[in-house]
């Protein structure tokens, strides 16, 4: 079966055209600048990259791009668009409604929709994408996979918070937790990588990006995450703050004349990395001015890996042991010194670190030593396999 891969943003969409039967990536590539000029890049499998500039002042225009593209006598992976049999969307929040992937009905659309409040720059954009795919593709079946979802079965324990009961009742204030689609897809893996019973284990998953969230999985089941409401929450990442003291956000905005939109853009789009190093929010950028000298820059890396460190260290005792620590995403499947860092900080439980394997980025490796009671291990991440297999499994 050949599946179509979406994930739409607001002003860009990601594809994949994968072969379910091998896994195969047949072609992907992204729409950007949707609503301004536009600009489609095309990558057939074992083809150089396509650059097309062309006007997409919506989605609509942007997919049928993609769709075109694909068809390409020429340069296309498939003859006809009959060859793709399902469609699979990304859907950033699914809210209480959804704790598994779901084919998408009319019904389901507009329990997404009551969960637009929740993500507001990502939910109508998925759904700009499911219904121009509808349009476009009629008779196509097509499945929704949520951020949320893998983290669904968190108990009441981890998921309220210290608030008015009412808040939770009456408008479902409660941590949800992203990236779920990454933490199934790795916690499975590293059960397999690893040879661990998967009805025995203890996993710490480590997403680490611009965007960063880390979860405590134990028989292949999340017991906890990071991100909380919304994506705000957690470890420090790119350019959001995680974790504060939520009273900072009331004596910065007296102290700077700010309202609330403009205090909670500070703590999304001006804290994190960038805020604490006034360098960059790329990890890259920031290794290579601490290694100049730059203080702020030094001091915003070891903020970010004791976040991770502590996370870590929290997870542990919730689920009372771990089998194995997983980094991945950007900065877990890349950076070494991070990993190292964080691992630094978790000799109790008899990690050390294997210098040449942890030196490899962006492949699957222990970079634990052979003796280490507890593994560490890098593996990549794969949404978009991740979309497809859960596709597949709904509408076959």
């Amino acid at each position: 079966m050949k599946v179509l891969v979406i994930n739409c943003g607001s002003s860009s969409l990601k594809y994949q055209l994968i072969d379910s039967d091998t896994e195969a990536v047949l072609a992907k590539g992204l729409c950007e600048r949707i609503g301004i000029d536009g600009r489609l890049v095309y990558q057939k499998a074992g083809c150089d990259k396509e650059i097309t500039d062309a006007p997409m002042p919506t989605h609509k225009e942007g997919i049928q791009l993609v769709l075109d593209a694909l068809t390409n006598e020429k340069t296309g992976a498939i003859k006809e668009l009959s060859e793709v049999e399902a469609i699979g969307h990304r859907v950033v929040h699914g809210g209480e409604e959804f704790a598994s992937s779901a084919v998408i009905t009319d019904e389901m659309i507009a329990a997404v929709e009551a969960c637009n409040e929740l993500a507001p720059l990502h939910n109508p954009a998925n759904l700009i994408g499911i219904r121009v795919c509808a349009d476009l593709m009629p008779g196509v079946p097509q499945v929704g996979v949520f951020d949320t979802a893998f983290h669904q079965t968190m108990p009441k324990k981890a998921f309220l918070y210290g608030l008015p009961i009412e808040y939770y009742k009456n408008y479902k204030v409660r941590r949800y937790g992203f990236h779920g689609t990454s933490h199934s897809f790795v916690s499975k893996r590293a059960v397999e990588f690893l040879g661990l019973d998967k009805e025995n284990s203890k996993v710490i998953v480590c997403h680490l990006g611009n965007g960063s969230s880390i979860s405590a999985v134990v028989n292949g089941k999340c017991v906890d995450t990071t991100m909380g409401l919304t994506p705000l929450e957690g470890v420090v990442m790119g350019t959001r703050s995680g974790n504060i003291d939520p009273a900072i956000m009331e004596y910065v905005a007296k102290k700077e004349g700010l309202d609330l939109a403009g205090i909670t853009n500070v703590l999304n789009k001006k804290s994190g990395l960038q805020g604490l190093s006034g360098v960059s929010s790329d990890m890259r950028d920031l290794e290579a001015a601490a290694a100049a000298g730059n203080e702020d820059a030094k001091n915003a890396v070891e903020v970010l890996c004791y976040s991770i460190a502590k996370f870590v260290g929290g997870y542990v005792a919730a689920m009372n042991g771990v089998d194995a620590i997983v980094f991945t995403a950007g900065i877990g499947e890349n950076d070494g010194f991070v990993r190292e860092t964080v691992c630094s900080y978790l000799g109790y439980l008899g990690i050390e670190i294997d210098k040449d394997a942890n030196g490899k980025r962006g492949e699957e490796v222990v970079i634990s030593t052979p003796d280490s009671k507890v593994k560490a291990v890098v593996i990549p991440t794969n949404e978009e396999l991740a979309i497809c297999r859960d596709t597949v499994a709904l509408v076959k």
